[in-house]
């Protein structure tokens, strides 16, 4: 039976991976429309038409989009065009830095192998191919934008099905109100403060000099989506840059910068004002976003919680045999919020007075 039972998730893995092309944009599709939900029903409750609803939005997150693929594609054709000028400093970096080393005892013939590897040329390579890469996404805009459509139709019909099924089947209404209500919170305080984040990161960077301060504020929201690793992958490009544009003294401050804005939004004002928008563990956000990461790719890793926020309602909320997982996947805070009305339960019940 343990054999079977790991043979099906190796199948179920392998036709994921083979399906990340859909899958992915499918859910990024839906995901959208989850969060957009509630300005189509404002948008009903005041008269408009549900097909001018839905174009509406269909359109505006369409130009938001096809808007961030352009910045990206112009901003990283001119970080391409602008990484050869840093070639001499890069190198008078790497001999300074072997040098130090030397001072401390490392061998030459050590740091060869490494050294010899640094090529330049190849890391502007690297930036072509992401400027390839974000190219053809932008063509693949075309299919988002049908499955949005057809989505967002669909979406009209959502609240009667899910009477339906919740009707007969009342742990799985639940379980998607769950996942929809869960996803949408998620979604709306993730873009909000990475918002806030992302624009203090620009203006800072252009107060400090710093070339393409647009791009590295729109990598800055991107990355947001990502748990976990987001905010080191929204810091490093232009901490590197900093270095090479103009000391350790500058590249110091934008790390400074960067971890004090993040601090201040992420830890001190977003709390106050959702506290944990999904409830999620950080060892469950990092396996997450490991396997989605894996299965789809960089979408994947930029859905990875509201992923596994449906899988958490399809295997784990539907059957109440399985909640106790959620002891295992919940955080810190959820798991002492559900203790204390159970330890209150318990003093009551021992004491008749």
């Amino acid at each position: 039976m343990l054999l079977i039972g790991g043979a099906s998730v190796v199948v179920i893995i392998a036709g994921l991976k083979l399906g990340a092309w859909l899958l992915g944009p499918f859910f990024l599709a839906g995901v959208i429309v989850i969060t957009l939900s509630p300005a189509t029903r404002w948008l009903r409750a005041h008269r408009v038409p549900g097909w001018v609803s839905t174009a509406l939005l269909v359109v505006l997150v369409y130009a938001v989009i096809a808007a961030l693929v352009l910045v990206l594609v112009v901003s990283i054709a001119q970080l391409a065009s602008l990484l050869p000028s840093y070639a001499g400093r890069a190198h008078d970096l790497v001999t300074g830095l072997a040098s130090a080393l030397e001072r401390w005892g490392v061998s030459p013939q050590d740091l060869r192998p490494a050294t010899d590897d640094l090529d330049f040329g190849r890391l502007v390579g690297y930036v072509r191919a992401v400027l390839g890469s974000v190219t053809s996404f932008g063509a693949g805009l075309l299919f988002l934008l049908a499955l949005l459509l057809f989505l967002s139709i669909e979406a009209a019909m959502a609240g009667a099905r899910k009477l339906a099924v919740t009707a007969d089947r009342p742990g799985i209404g639940a379980a998607i109100t769950e996942f929809v209500h869960g996803t949408r919170r998620y979604m709306l305080v993730t873009t909000v403060f990475g918002l806030i984040v992302a624009v203090l990161d620009a203006i800072a960077l252009l107060i400090m000099g710093i070339p393409l301060p647009v791009l590295w504020g729109v990598l800055a929201f991107i990355t947001n989506y990502i748990p976990n690793v987001g905010f080191l992958l929204g810091l490093a490009p232009p901490a590197l840059l900093a270095l090479l544009d103009g000391d350790w003294q500058l590249m110091l401050a934008v790390i400074v910068v960067y971890s004090a804005l993040n601090f201040v939004v992420q830890s001190l004002i977003q709390p106050r004002f959702v506290g944990n928008a999904v409830g999620l563990s950080t060892i469950a956000t990092f396996v997450s976003l490991v396997f989605w990461g894996w299965i789809i790719g960089p979408l994947g890793a930029i859905l990875a919680v509201p992923l596994t926020l449906l899988v958490k309602a399809l295997l784990v909320d539907v059957d109440p045999r399985a909640r106790w997982v959620n002891a295992l996947l919940a955080s810190r805070a959820v798991v002492l919020d559900r203790q204390v009305p159970a330890d209150a339960e318990r003093d009551v019940t021992r004491d008749p007075e």
